[in-house]
């Protein structure tokens, strides 16, 4: 059973889907890929990373936070075995947002040169990285309104800069379904950006909803989701809906993933993403 905030999704094939991964005859087809990207509006590409990278900024990740009860203790903190005990949120955030997300080490994940070199690439341009990065982990077993990321669209957030923007999701460590990853609202990109274009969407930024089947019915399609390996990432424009799912997973392994994003730096740039991603930000 699949859920989302406690919602549980429609499993028929009216209502959910599988990600399509790009074909490899496509990964290095620059006008295939936009196709792609303007028809599904995400690009799901397996193996794009290697599983060492992600695994071991994983181990890294949960390693950061010892001392904050997120882990298992006396366990490996690439696992990432969730502790049933209370997690201190004070020293868990003080690791986060202290020492993770503004430390060298995340800064070279998401600069790789499969990435970095990647966008330019596709995008043809100097490209610029924002600072503000989100990085998450998910517990097994949190349900109801709040636990999981709601649906959502990614322009909301980021009026002040281009439309273009990328966003690349990334799972650090594999997410099978069970773990609680990224779905997408097929075709909602559309939909979205003729309601732009009319100005009828809800401002200021604000998540749709925490019902994600009752989304999918009032627009009459489905959710696709996937097992992630670890080393996938998916790129998807500003405007397609997505959220994810709550995390069920029976060995009791912690979900982390992180969501950065890419533009050329031609375009004009949201400068509300330009600090490092803080617990009070505002956005």
């Amino acid at each position: 059973m699949i859920t989302s905030n406690g919602y549980v999704l429609e499993e028929n094939e009216r209502r959910l889907g599988l990600l399509e991964p790009v074909p490899d005859g496509e990964r290095h087809d620059r006008n295939a890929l936009w196709a792609r990207l303007r028809r599904d509006g995400y690009l799901y590409l397996k193996g794009h990373l290697s599983p060492e990278t992600v695994n071991g900024f994983r181990g890294y990740y949960f390693q950061s936070l010892d001392g904050a009860n997120v882990t298992e203790p006396g366990t490996d903190p690439g696992l990432g075995i969730s502790t049933p005990e209370a997690v201190d949120r004070a020293s868990m955030r003080e690791a986060l947002f202290g020492t993770v997300v503004p430390g060298p080490e995340y800064q070279q994940l998401c600069e790789h040169p499969a990435i970095a070199d990647w966008f330019a690439w596709f995008l043809e341009d100097d490209v610029h990285l924002h600072r503000r990065k989100i990085i998450r982990h998910t517990k097994p077993g949190e349900a109801g309104i709040g636990t999981a990321t709601q649906a959502h669209y990614d322009l909301v957030y980021l009026r002040e800069g281009s439309d273009k923007v990328l966003s690349m999701w990334i799972p650090l460590g594999d997410c099978p379904l069970e773990r609680g990853g990224l779905a997408y609202l097929e075709n909602s990109h559309h939909w979205v950006m003729a309601q732009e274009r009319e100005g009828t969407l809800q401002r200021p930024a604000v998540s749709i909803t925490a019902d994600l089947p009752g989304l999918a019915d009032t627009h009459n399609t489905r959710w696709l989701v996937t097992d992630y390996e670890a080393g996938d990432v998916v790129v998807h424009s500003a405007h397609i809906v997505h959220a994810s799912t709550d995390n069920v997973d029976p060995a009791n392994k912690l979900r982390l993933s992180t969501d950065i994003r890419y533009q050329r730096k031609t375009e004009p740039i949201d400068w509300r993403w330009q600090e490092h991603w803080n617990f009070d930000d505002g956005l």
